[in-house]
């Protein structure tokens, strides 16, 4: 498990932040002079250069917010010149996209921090300018609200898979809707009918935390508390749910490591949201409290099993369940192998579960919860890893910022540079971008600047 008797200090960060915000500012540039735009999003690297990989545009949003994030970090302007003159130019297809499920992705990492930092008083203001950024994340909230489903008592918004498919991911998605609704959005059915994005976004957290969260109480015989499933399936006749599945874990009956990251950052930072709204917001659909008790068990449970199914350094495999795993051992009581032959390691799943470590840290301190110190003293060990090599990208010719990402192992996507060792010392536009993240998060911390949350 994640050893944090002994975490490094949150000032002791600043150097290694510094250091990755100035590789991230010569990354920006370096992709904007290299990457051939006509191919599509990059999504991952190859021999350390971005290319792409059709699925679904996923991955754009990322790119230019990491140049967002790039000037939000150090003020470097030609950083912002790019993610800001990319939004305009090439993300309205994302704010309307009626097929997939990760606006929240997409639209949050540009429109929502060039909003935020107008806000901020980091951007100069402008009205106009701050109404073209609402205007987009409304309609985005909007698009992936219809994107819905109806199971047995609720419902959710559904994956690209189609239908009867709900993803773990999706629990990010919410956010967008969340903004949506407190800019005084509503999504407009038939007969003018005004749907709540809230109440949409608070269903969609129930069934994530009900069928892709496990508890411990015998679900099924591989009920552990704080594992998740990639997707639950749903019978779309009549709702009922059917069984776990997985698209790039091992198994639905295992733990792809990304998809439970995105569950502990997802239920942390809602967490936070609820907290900043009114309760009377809270009570057409039940109560404020009731939320705030079904989000946090949800996110104690799966911050929970990421600390304990981890190795020391916070730096997890791919899946909890691969099936090579047994080769290496007692892997979890040891620093992450990146260049094992066996199973590789997803660098991504402990950036993202990082923050959400933190994030939840935060929630309970101020609540005077004794808890709150493991779960900030582990995020903090897992940053400390990741803004070091061989985990931070320092060398000049290579794209990415954080190395020994994975993004696709049953479909064998992922560049396996030396014979005879598993997947490694690639990056991937998701992972870049919540180390940068990651990285912004803290860095407010240590500097006593606002603290930063997705609902501003």
């Amino acid at each position: 498990m994640i050893d944090f008797r002994n975490p490094p200090a949150l000032e002791s960060l600043r150097t290694p932040l510094t250091q990755l915000f100035e590789h991230a500012v010569e990354k920006v540039a370096l992709i904007d002079r290299s990457y051939d735009e006509s191919k599509g999003s990059p999504v991952y690297t190859i021999n350390g250069e971005y290319t792409t990989r059709g699925w679904t545009e996923w991955t754009e949003g990322f790119r230019y917010g990491i140049g967002i994030l790039a000037f939000d970090a150090t003020g470097d302007e030609d950083s912002l010149a790019s993610g800001r003159g990319k939004t305009v130019e090439r993300m309205a297809t994302h704010v309307s996209h009626t097929g997939v499920h990760d606006h929240g992705f997409n639209n949050l990492s540009t429109y929502g921090n060039l909003r935020r930092l107008m806000l901020e008083g980091r951007l100069p203001e402008n009205e106009w300018e701050r109404h073209f950024y609402e205007l987009a994340v409304k309609v985005s909230g909007a698009v992936q609200a219809a994107r819905w489903s109806q199971r047995q008592g609720g419902g959710y918004m559904y994956s690209f898979n189609g239908p009867h498919s709900l993803f773990v991911d999706t629990i990010r998605s919410c956010r967008i809707l969340m903004v949506a609704h407190q800019l005084g959005h509503h999504l407009m059915g038939e007969g003018d009918r005004a749907i709540s994005l809230l109440g949409r976004a608070l269903d969609h957290i129930e069934s994530n935390a009900l069928y892709n969260v496990y508890y411990g109480d015998g679900r099924d015989s591989y009920d552990v508390r704080g594992r998740t499933c990639h997707e639950a399936i749903f019978n779309t006749n009549d709702g009922a749910f059917r069984c776990p599945n997985a698209q790039q874990g091992y198994s639905g009956f295992t733990t792809w490591t990304r998809g439970q990251s995105w569950a502990v950052v997802g239920f942390a930072e809602e967490l936070e949201c609820l907290d900043a709204m009114d309760e009377a917001e809270f009570e057409p659909f039940g109560g404020k409290e009731k939320w705030e008790a079904l989000l946090l068990n949800a996110a104690r449970a799966v911050a929970d099993n990421f600390i304990e199914n981890t190795p020391t350094d916070g730096i997890s495999y791919w899946d909890q369940g691969a099936p090579k795993l047994y080769q290496l051992g007692d892997y979890t009581d040891r620093p992450a192998d990146p260049f094992n032959a066996y199973e590789p390691v997803d660098s991504t799943a402990s950036a993202i579960s990082a923050q959400g470590l933190l994030r939840l840290a935060n929630y309970l301190r101020g609540r005077d919860d004794a808890a709150a110190d493991r779960y900030e003293a582990a995020g903090l060990v897992t940053a400390a890893t990741l803004l070091s090599e061989p985990y931070l990208s320092t060398a000049p010719d290579h794209q990415g910022l954080l190395l020994h990402s994975i993004y696709h192992e049953p479909n064998g996507w992922d560049n396996k540079p030396v014979a005879g060792q598993a997947a490694h010392g690639e990056s991937s536009m998701w992972g870049d971008y919540h180390l940068m993240e990651l990285g912004v998060y803290l860095q407010r911390r240590i500097e006593g600047l606002p603290y930063l949350t997705f609902f501003s």
